[in-house]
Parts: structure tokens; sequence; C-alpha cells
């Protein structure tokens, strides 16, 4: 049953986000519980490990089945509550939907991000008896659960609304570009265009990470599929394994700072700052290339330590090869552009038309032959990875809005603000440097995107504040929310790398987080030089900072890992930060 069971319900999920693009104005309080609908499957029993769970998972994905239809079927006169629940039946509804939004959360991506959910549930219903500054007046219960669950101040709020309406359409895309030749292509046209080099192999990852994590969207993701390819070669090539795992590790969390998805995240701003999807992208790309460009320059400077060789001749593609399967990736990514770019269409549009394009090459391989069964097998590969995406983004998405939910409605997000503000002592620096902590500690316990959300709402405002601009403090939230893939203890991407390559993680993480460099000092740079995030508006001046902060990060990046003498790595180090932040 299984085996069309799940294809079916992501065919299910696929033809119900693209139907939401193409059917004009849907209610929120219809198509997000939908969402919420369509991702509960997947989360409670799809996820499941054992048949425990798997019985447990039914039961809950019934009653949270009947508990957003019901919100959909009286969605009319649910608004005209304003917010406040009306007697026990509406209260118990109310609450079986936060339980399960956590334990959606809980299976997917496990404890921490709904522990955080948990205690500020707890904290909104029994804040007023906390003393001092961080207790507020209290709200009734009706009210506040109300907000959570039947109007926009919670469950159903923006953040859920982006997941439904953008990130569901850009996941589609990536499983169907996935499904399909297009990985293939990114490995032949970095094979193509760096294999030859010396530390090729290494470079060979860096690309294809670039390429694929451009529509994956997840440093994990990326590691397993880029990295099933690279990391043998590379260690067949005798690459020390540390460094092997370090460089697909590294190279893969890029994908979630590369435009267009970004991990969720680029959507997400987009709700939080009111910059335009487009903005968001010009703003993300100079700073995404030079962290590629600064694990290049780190991989010439280990190529002084070890033998990095290039790869065998036998093992690069031929021309005809990489022209081939670089349209799988390219005909979508084109039509994707032309759409968003030059026929002005919203970003979801353009990816729908993105989605038919790639769609209509499901049926062709590297070879150009086509093949009936292996056609049908691709889109099922689709269905289910969209499915499986969509309800684990839904998962994070709806657990965070309880969070941001709460924050909003008992008032603390502003005297976290008010913390940050007093701690840093009014000066800027220090206040990005508390942010930064704050990021690096929660991103060790929750995903990137949730990450982001939770810091961005408590620090943000302070950061703005102090003098930046809405764009450049998410920017440099959403970047150093990334730095807990590769920075111990937790570093999710070097743990999957080690694995594969079979080295001690704290070995590969060391070797990380030298390759990394960009990752801590380029959101830094952002905040140094605000030209570099400015290249729709102002591409010259963007561009000159753009190469500034990179001949700083290479200055550091070489200083740090090239085999030379104490004093001239040093002054290395000094000359690139004196370039980056002077």
């Amino acid at each position: 049953m299984g085996r069309f069971l799940w294809p079916a319900l992501g065919a299910a999920s696929i033809a119900f986000h693209l139907w939401l693009i193409f059917s004009g104005l849907v209610p929120n309080l219809v198509s997000r519980p939908l969402h919420m609908a369509l991702a509960l499957p997947w989360a409670l029993i799809y996820l499941a490990k054992t048949p425990l769970q798997q019985w447990s998972g039914a039961v809950l994905t019934a009653l949270g089945l009947a508990c957003t239809l019901w919100i959909v079927w009286n969605q009319d006169a649910l608004g005209d509550q304003y917010g406040t629940l009306f007697g026990p039946f509406q209260i118990a509804v109310s609450v079986a939907l936060l339980v399960i939004v956590l334990e959606m959360a809980r299976r997917a991506i496990g404890w921490p991000l709904p522990l955080v959910a948990l205690i500020m549930l707890v904290y909104g219903l029994w804040g007023q008896h906390v003393p001092g500054e961080f207790g507020f007046a209290g709200v009734p219960l009706e009210s506040f659960l109300g907000t959570l669950t039947i109007a926009e101040g919670g469950l159903w709020g923006s953040l859920t609304g982006v997941s439904v309406s953008i990130v569901a359409v850009f996941v589609i895309f990536g499983a169907v570009l996935n499904a399909g030749e297009a990985g293939q292509g990114f490995m032949n046209v970095a094979a193509a265009a760096a294999g030859r080099l010396k530390g090729g192999a290494a470079k060979v990852s860096v690309i294809s990470s670039a390429l694929f994590g451009s529509i994956s969207g997840s440093a994990s993701a990326n590691v397993a599929s880029t990295g099933a390819i690279t990391l043998p070669a590379m260690t067949r090539l005798g690459y020390p394994r540390a460094l092997a795992g370090a460089v697909e590790a590294v190279a893969s969390s890029g994908g979630q700072i590369m435009p267009p998805l970004m991990g969720a995240g680029a959507f997400v701003m987009v709700e939080l700052t009111g910059v335009p999807y487009t903005g968001i992208m010009a703003a993300a790309f100079l700073p995404a290339l030079l962290y590629f460009a600064a694990v290049w320059v780190g991989i010439d400077a280990f190529a002084l330590r070890h033998s990095l060789q290039g790869l065998p001749a036998d093992e690069q593609p031929g021309a005809r090869a990489v022209l081939i399967t670089s349209g799988f990736f390219l005909v979508p990514f084109c039509v994707l552009i032309w759409g968003m770019f030059a026929a002005g269409f919203t970003p979801q549009y353009a990816a729908s038309l993105a989605i038919l394009a790639a769609s209509l090459l499901l049926v062709l391989d590297g070879r150009l032959t086509f093949d009936l069964s292996r056609t049908g097998k691709r889109l099922e590969q689709a269905a289910v990875s969209a499915g499986r995406q969509i309800a684990t983004i839904a998962a994070i998405i709806l657990c965070a809005s309880i969070i941001i939910g709460v924050l909003g409605i008992t008032g603390l997000g502003v005297k976290i603000t008010s913390l940050i503000l007093s701690g840093s002592g009014g000066l800027l620096w220090p206040a990005l440097l508390l942010t930064a902590l704050a990021c690096l500690i929660l991103g060790m316990e929750v995903p990137t995107t949730a990450a982001y959300v939770i810091c961005v709402s408590v620090a943000g405002p302070a950061l703005i504040e102090l003098g930046l601009e809405p764009l450049q403090a998410h920017l440099f939230v959403f970047w150093f929310a990334l730095l807990s893939t590769i920075t111990p203890p937790v570093c999710g991407a070097v743990f999957i790398a080690a694995g594969m390559v079979g080295e001690n993680w704290l070995k590969v993480a060391l070797s990380a987080m030298a390759l990394g460099l960009g990752l801590y000092l380029i959101p830094l740079g952002m905040i140094a030089n605000p030209a570099l995030i400015k290249l729709a508006a102002t591409p010259g001046l963007a561009l000159l900072a753009a190469l500034k902060v990179g001949i700083g990060l290479a200055l550091v990046s070489f200083g740090v890992i090239a085999p030379k003498a104490v004093w001239l790595r040093c002054g290395l180090v000094a000359a690139g930060a004196a370039v980056l932040f002077v």
C-alpha cells in the first residue's frame, strides 16, 4: 500500500500548492490549515521509526485532520471571533492543534525547537507570576489560545503563509530537478570547470555544492548527495580524510546562503523585511560568491600542505556530456530567471513555470533516450521527496510560529531587545557579538531557518535601533544562524561528512572551521562594508566592496592555513583584517 500511498500523497501536496498559485485569493484560514493537514501524515507516520510511533502517529494524524478541517469549514465564523475562543470544545481543538504541532516538529527535527516552543507556551500561560521586568500582566486563556490557533497571530500567521505560498513551490522545484539529470549536470559542469586544477577534486566539490545547494537549500542534503560522488574521489586521490570531509561540509553549508532557495530563509526574510524576493537575491548574491571564493583560496592554501591532485583525465566528462547534462538544470533555471526578471512574474509563478520545464525534461536521460518506466519512477521520486520536504519545513515553521506568536502576545521580544541594548552599552559592535553568540547557541539546537526567525525576532529590533538597515540586520543574523553546521559541538554537516569518509568528526570540524572562515567573517564584513549587499541599487560600489572584502578574506584564509613562517601568517591575518574592517 505504501508503494502507492506516499507518491499519491506527495502528488496531492504538489497539486494543492500549485493550485493555490493559479486559483487567486484563498482565505488564510483555508490555505494554511490545509497546508498543515497535508503535512500531518508525513511528519507523524512517514517519519515514524517504530510500530508504536506509527500507530500513535496515525491517531494524531486523524485528530489533526479533524481539527484543521474543522477550522477550514468554520473559517467565516471564526474570523468574526477576533481571536477569542468560545466554549470548552474550541479550547480542546486549540490545545490539540498546539500539541500536534509540537509533536510534528519533534518527530521531524528532534526535541530542541518544540521544547523552546513549549517553554514559551508555559510563559504565556503563567508569565504573570514571573517577578521583575520579565513578568507580564497576563492574558485570558481564551484570548491567548485563540490568538495562536484561530487568528493570524500564531499557527496561521505570516510565517506559515510564506511556507504555503512560496517555500513549498521552490521545494517542489528542487525535488523535480533532483529527480532527473540536473544533479549529474551540476557534477559534470563542476568537473569540466575545475577538475584539471590543483586540488581539482576539492574544487569540483565546491562548485557542485554551490550549484546543487542553490536549489536544495539544505546542508545535510547537500553533503549526502554531492558528497556521495566527491568524497570517494578525494579519498581515492590521497586527500587527507579530515580535509576531504571538511571541504564537503563547508561547501555544502554554503548552499543555505546561495540564492535562489537559501534554505527557505530568503522567503521568510521577504515577509519579515518587506523587501521583494528579487531584492533579497541581489543582496545575498555577492556575499555567497565571496564565501565560495574564500573556500577556493583555502583549498589552494591546503594544497601547499598536502599533494592535492586534480581529477584523472578518464574521470573528467567529455564536452558532449557536459553540454547535454547542463541543459537539465540550465533550462529550468533560465525559465525561472526569465519569469522573475524579464516577464515580471511573482517568484512563485515563475517557479511554477520552471517546474513545468523541469518536469518535461524528466522523460530524458543524459543520452537523450526515453524510457516510460524510468520516467514513472522519477515522477514518484519527485512526489515523495516534495511531500516529505514540504512537511518537514511546515513542521518547523508552524512550531516557530508558536514562539513568534507568544513573543508578540506577551511583549517578551521587546524586553529581550531592551536587554541586548543595555548589555551592549548602546554600542553596535558589542550588540552584534552578543547576537552572533545567541545565533550560534540557538543554531546548535534548531535548524537554520528556525534559529534565524527566533534570533531576528528578538535581536533584530535592537540592531536596527543601533543603526543597521533592516536587510543588513536580517542577513547578519541569517549567516550567523548557519555557523552551527560546521562549528562544534553540534556541527551537523561535519558529522555527516565525517561519517561518510570514516574520520574523527573533531578533526573534520577543525579543518572545516579553517576552510569556512568566510562564514564567520563575511557577516561582519557586511556591517563594515554596507555597499556589499546593495548590488541592485549601486552595482559599482557593491562590486568594489566585494573586491575589498574578497582581498581581506583571501589574506586571512591564506594566513590561517598556509604552511608559512608564523610571523608571515600573523602579518597576513592582520593585513586581511585591516582590509576587511577599515
